[in-house]
C-alpha cells in the first residue's frame, strides 16, 4: 500500500497526532492484556511500517504504560481522559495506531484475529476473519 498519512485524537481533543507511514495490517487482538486495556472483547490496531509519528498537540498531555515483562505490549494515553493514542513500537520498528482513535476511516480493512485461543467466550462470534493464536507468520 502506498504511503498514507492518518490522523487522530483522543477523547477529549486534548491530544492530536499525524502517522506518516505505510499501513502493514489491521488486527482485532484477543490478547488478555488487550482486553483489560480496552475494556472490550478485543483491540483494534493498525500496524504502520515505515511510519513517522508526530503529536501535533497535547503532547505534555501523555502518559504511557508498558508492562516489564511484555515484549511488545505497552498503552499510550490521554492524562486528561485516558483514551489510547498512537504509539511507539521500537522492537519492531513500527507506530500502533488504535484504530478507533482515528478522525477517518482506517486506510484497510481488518486483516484478522490474533491471540484468538485467549479470547473471551462471550466475544465476537463468526465474521470471517482468519484467526491466530498467537501474532502471524
Amino acid at each position: 500500500m502506498d504511503t498514507v498519512i492518518l490522523k487522530g485524537s483522543c477523547l477529549c481533543g486534548s491530544i492530536h497526532y499525524e502517522v506518516t507511514g505505510n499501513p502493514a495490517a489491521f488486527y482485532h487482538c484477543h490478547c488478555k492484556r488487550c482486553r483489560k486495556s480496552t475494556g472490550t472483547g478485543h483491540a483494534s490496531n493498525i500496524l504502520m511500517k515505515e511510519a513517522t509519528l508526530v503529536f501535533t498537540c497535547g503532547e505534555p498531555l501523555l502518559r504511557k504504560y508498558k508492562i516489564p515483562e511484555a515484549k511488545r505490549f505497552a498503552r499510550q494515553f490521554c492524562a486528561h481522559c485516558g483514551s489510547q493514542v498512537a504509539r511507539h513500537v521500537p522492537e519492531i520498528a513500527a507506530v500502533v495506531i488504535p484504530a478507533g482513535s482515528l478522525e477517518s476511516d482506517a486506510p484497510l480493512n481488518p486483516q484478522a484475529r490474533i491471540f484468538w485461543d485467549s479470547r473471551a467466550e462471550w466475544s465476537c462470534g463468526e465474521d470471517g476473519l482468519p484467526r491466530f493464536p498467537g501474532y502471524p507468520d
